[in-house]
């Protein structure tokens, strides 16, 4: 979490706008999306703690309670029975004095090796996250981050700060967002946490959360263009492969991600992607922070969710009285794509619950552009498409006013693209046009792209052939602009097979 590299440290007053209406009476306000988290006022960036206990996934995320913009970061909180219709609670971990609630996880201390907990029972939910210290309020840089722990008994409602604050300072201006997870093989906490100019992952080990021992160092590796931060290490199911893993070390670099696939041994992660293959989570310009949740159910697939925006924009994005949602929560496993380990990332299944009747199609072909009977700002789509030879092909959204956004592939160069420059508000920041477009190469696979797109008013995430690859972007449209558009410029492609849902809101099933 790095808010401090690109906004100033002004104090932010109170929005008066919104201050007298309640959580349940906004998301309906122009650019709200209908089923990815927002909080319902405020700034927010990094999601932290995600944890799972007793039926509610909890979210903790990077907050402000005073304002639109990034400041006095705390720790907001959400929960979910389904990872899709959140309930929005009070500040979990506030600011206090010179101190700041950065990016951090939390655990469930089953074993109470903390021993937080102190009644038959209990079971302690226990925060691992970064103090930001400021210590000269007349030097923007004379600051310090170490890491703090702090522990709720009520499922997360109340929170007390550990008295012996901090468990683990090296003295550092920049060291953050440390990531815990029990290593059930060596009976121990596993701690990575960043030195983001170093461009290096460290791990540290725990028998109670409290005392901290190193064990090793990762990188540079990878993509070193940018600071290293928000790293997590997991094991992920082989895909088709019983009780078989590999383990994902992921991180964020600057305004992107990238993950690593190896082994850990308990002490030092070997990884084996090979020396200058740079593999990312999501190749688009809106993804960032990314973290997985911890505890949950035996047999369940390792959920994902990253923050969607990009800090290059990210505080001028023309939303209010909010700014900055998260992802779609992405199921993972892994697989080798010739010869090499690869991500597979999955929507998670309960948005399928949100679908209202589909509307499918088969075997279009045509040249030019053909408008689909569908309209919406709010839904889902599954495209199988066979590319012409030297074709380019895809779908346009949010079609209005001569404005759209593309979802394209183009055969010649076996590249998946978003094209967004003519997607209608793209004038609130001059970097902005910097990340007008993105592409990443994707081969057909027997003459195929499939395509599992959610639009939902200023979001557009696409999973492409099955999790291989996914964009995340952040659209501005006009509510007006609905209609949705075919292309195939040379006229050679085939559009196999087409089914569109309208997806109903989770704001109003809380």
């Amino acid at each position: 979490m790095k808010g401090l590299l690109l906004f100033s440290l002004a104090v932010i007053t109170l929005q008066s706008f919104g201050q007298n209406k309640t959580p349940d009476s906004l998301y309906h306000e122009k650019y709200r999306p209908q089923f990815h988290f927002s909080p319902a006022k405020n700034w927010t960036n990094d999601p932290n703690g995600l944890v799972y206990l007793d039926g509610e996934y909890h979210l903790f995320y990077q907050y402000n309670p005073f304002g639109n913009e990034w400041g006095h970061m705390s720790w907001g909180h959400a929960v979910s029975k389904d990872l899709v219709s959140w309930k929005q609670l009070p500040v979990a971990i506030a600011e206090e004095g010179n101190t700041m609630i950065f990016s951090g996880s939390c655990v469930i201390d089953k074993n109470n090796t903390a021993g937080f907990a102190t009644k038959p029972g209990q079971v302690a939910m226990v925060a691992v996250y970064t103090a930001h210290i400021t210590l000269n309020n007349l030097k923007q840089d004379s600051t310090l981050q170490n890491q703090h722990i702090a522990y709720s008994l009520d499922h997360g409602r109340t929170w007390t700060k550990y008295k012996g604050n901090p468990v683990l300072d090296l003295g550092r201006k920049d060291f953050r967002d440390p990531k815990v997870f029990w290593y059930e093989k060596g009976k121990k906490w596993i701690m990575t946490v960043v030195f983001p100019h170093e461009h290096i992952v460290q791990l540290y080990s725990s028998p109670d959360l409290k005392q901290w021992t190193y064990m090793s160092d990762f990188g540079p590796a990878g993509d070193i263009n940018g600071i290293w931060e928000c790293s997590d290490l997991l094991q992920v199911p082989v895909k088709g492969k019983t009780n078989q893993y590999k383990w994902v070390l992921l991180n964020s670099v600057s305004t992107t991600m990238q993950y690593f696939i190896g082994e850990f041994d308990g002490k030092v992660f070997h990884n084996e992607i090979p020396d200058g293959h740079i593999v990312r989570p999501d190749y688009g310009a809106d993804f960032y922070a990314g973290i997985t949740y911890n505890n949950l159910p035996a047999g369940s697939l390792p959920v994902l969710i990253g923050w969607a925006n990009n800090w290059s924009y990210a505080g001028s994005i023309p939303t209010f009285p909010w700014k900055s949602i998260m992802s779609i929560p992405r199921t993972l496993q892994v697989t080798k794509i010739n010869g090499e380990w690869a991500l597979l990332e999955q929507p998670v299944a309960a948005l399928k619950n949100y679908r209202l009747k589909p509307v499918q199609f088969e075997n279009i072909k045509f040249n030019g552009s053909k408008l689909l009977p569908v309209q919406g700002q709010q839904m889902e789509m599954e495209i199988t498409m066979d590319p012409g030879r030297d074709d380019s092909c895809g779908i346009k959204f949010a079609v209005g006013n001569s404005h759209y956004f593309t979802i394209g592939y183009a055969e010649r160069s076996q590249e998946l693209y978003i094209d967004r420059s003519n997607s209608g508000d793209t004038s609130f920041h001059p970097d902005f046009k910097n990340w007008l477009k993105t592409s990443t190469a994707i081969p057909e696979n027997n003459n195929k792209i499939k395509l599992h797109i959610f639009f939902d008013k200023s979001i557009i995430e696409v999973f492409a052939d099955d999790g291989q690859v996914v964009i995340t972007e952040q659209i501005f449209p006009d509510e007006k602009n609905k209609a949705v558009v075919l292309t195939s410029t040379n006229g050679k492609t085939v559009f196999d097979h087409i089914k569109v849902w309208q997806l109903k809101s989770s704001w109003d099933l809380r």
